[in-house]
């Protein structure tokens, strides 16, 4: 597997999140429409896609949320190669990516409809914190965060 660093113009990170938009639809239901306000892609200047064979696979996303604070986006795998790593490997390469530019936290909002989701950031590390910004009082998110491990290398 190879995972490629680019933006949100990339044509295969764009079919990727085209066949998120489907899944979340289906899983959050009525509330899609809320939820959607939040996820546009134009103008992210992070993105990372996953390809195996050439195929794009997975996907992910980080914008700046604050001066030391990034928010994952976007996170998604093909159902076909989920259980196999790559979304880990997504979110450590984002992660990496947000330590380069000098942030020192993660932020990310997931849905109660979303259990794998969340065990996979638990898994790497974030902790459920209370819902920030437009999450705030809204039942079905689950907003989680990481501290980063800050490079020394100036």
């Amino acid at each position: 597997m190879q995972i490629i660093r680019t933006n949100s113009d990339h044509p295969d990170f764009r079919a990727l999140v085209a066949l998120l938009d489907q899944d979340l639809a289906v899983r959050d239901g009525e509330d899609h429409a809320f939820y959607q306000q939040f996820n546009k892609v134009d103008k992210i200047k992070q993105v990372v896609v996953a390809l195996l064979e050439n195929q794009a696979i997975g996907c992910g996303a980080i914008r700046a949320y604050a001066p030391d604070v990034m928010e994952v986006k976007r996170m998604f795998v093909l159902p076909e190669y989920r259980g196999k790593g790559i979304a880990g490997a997504v979110l450590s390469e984002l992660e990496t990516w947000a330590t380069e530019l000098g942030y020192a936290r993660c932020i990310l909002e997931t849905g109660q409809m979303q259990p794998e989701a969340i065990r996979l950031y638990q898994k790497s590390g974030y902790a459920i914190i209370p819902n920030y910004g437009q999450y705030e009082g809204v039942e079905n998110s689950v907003c989680m965060e990481k501290e980063l491990a800050v490079s020394n290398s100036g």
